[in-house]
């Protein structure tokens, strides 16, 4: 169960959760944890990750500060984590990868020292069947361990009817409370283009939540499971723009906070997602955070930033890496210990490490 918002704000650290560690955490210590970022203040990025490398890009950065992280896999990432050689078909690539990536997290995070949260996300009505399978995952993980393999995973059925969407997260959400696993679910549109969905020419009106919608959330999954997130559309839109292209407006989570309060007769009731965060401003973002906002998706700017380390280093040692012999100390020397993929992959790691430190800081999980 949650600990009350008086329990959580009195504690001086998340290590002071019940049942903290470091790995990844699931059920009652990862919701306390959400919990303990709205009461204090901040939020807890999650980055996609396509590789071992990327996650452990996410987990050395979260060590470098001292805080907690999420790990999330797509379905497209998590395809490509078990390789591209794997039909996807009937989505058994996304699958083994999902499961994979869940697994390898789960093994090395308690070495980095912090906990860590693994997550799946964005998954549309039509992969559906990728979310099955890692509920499958889940279930088996959970008759052995006691807890679900992953620690949250997220519904996108925003496309859908919004009674379809609520009614079908309804129906996740009661296979999902067994196992004291969380689920995001998103009302309204992000716009934009990631991982292959193409929400581009979206109507501008779609982008925008309301509190009716998010009370129709909240009354209808609250009986089943205290543990679900709402990715509540403010605007947003994956990728990054010119500035102007983009028009958040924060303060509709505001509005639906205190419509929640009215309702329910507690501060800042609901929990909140936000998606698209890659290029906001700093003001959007503390905006965000200060109106409930536990959890923020970064993809675009990681992205960015592990190939940009690549990037870098190719321009500063571009004469070592034109062949495997011959450089600017001589016709016969060897350039091996330039393209030996361990050291410009790391290259691209630091980069990214440096990235997500970035977005700890703006989200005040530092």
């Amino acid at each position: 169960m949650a600990m009350s918002d008086d329990k959580l704000k009195a504690l001086n650290s998340f290590w002071d959760i019940p049942g903290m560690k470091a790995g990844v955490i699931t059920g009652d210590v990862a919701w306390n944890l959400l919990q303990f970022a709205k009461a204090k203040g901040f939020a807890i990025p999650a980055f996609n990750c396509t590789t071992s490398s990327s996650v452990n890009s996410v987990l050395e950065a979260g060590a470098k500060i001292g805080r907690p992280i999420i790990v999330q896999f797509s379905e497209g990432g998590s395809a490509f984590f078990c390789g591209k050689a794997i039909d996807n078909k009937n989505k058994e690539a996304a699958i083994l990868g999902a499961v994979a990536g869940a697994h390898y997290t789960r093994n090395v995070a308690p070495a980095y020292g912090v906990p860590c949260l693994v997550h799946s996300d964005h998954c549309a009505k039509k992969l559906l069947p990728w979310f099955d399978g890692m509920l499958e995952a889940d279930q088996e993980y959970f008759k052995v361990y006691g807890e679900p393999l992953f620690s949250s995973h997220m519904l996108d059925l925003s496309e859908e009817p919004h009674d379809e969407n609520v009614g079908i997260c309804a129906d996740y959400l009661k296979k999902m409370a067994p196992m004291n696993l969380i689920l995001e679910m998103e009302i309204g549109i992000t716009g934009g283009v990631e991982d292959g969905v193409d929400n581009s020419g979206v109507s501008k009106d779609k982008l925008y939540s309301t509190p009716e919608d998010v009370w129709l959330v909240h009354s209808t999954l609250s009986p089943i499971s205290e543990k679900f997130t709402i990715a509540a559309a403010f605007g947003n839109v994956h990728g990054v723009y010119k500035p102007g292209n983009v028009v958040l407006q924060p303060e509709l989570l505001q509005k639906f906070q205190e419509d929640g309060k009215s309702k329910l007769g507690r501060d800042k009731p609901y929990c909140l997602v936000f998606h698209g965060g890659s290029g906001s401003t700093k003001k959007e973002i503390d905006d965000a955070v200060s109106f409930g906002v536990v959890k923020m998706n970064v993809d675009t700017d990681t992205q960015w930033a592990y190939w940009e380390g690549l990037l870098n280093f190719y321009k500063a040692k571009s004469g070592y890496l034109q062949g495997q012999i011959g450089n600017p100390e001589g016709a016969d020397k060897p350039n091996k210990s330039y393209y030996d993929p361990r050291k410009w992959v790391r290259e691209s790691e630091v980069s990214m490490v440096k990235r997500v430190v970035e977005s700890c800081t703006d989200l005040k999980n530092v």
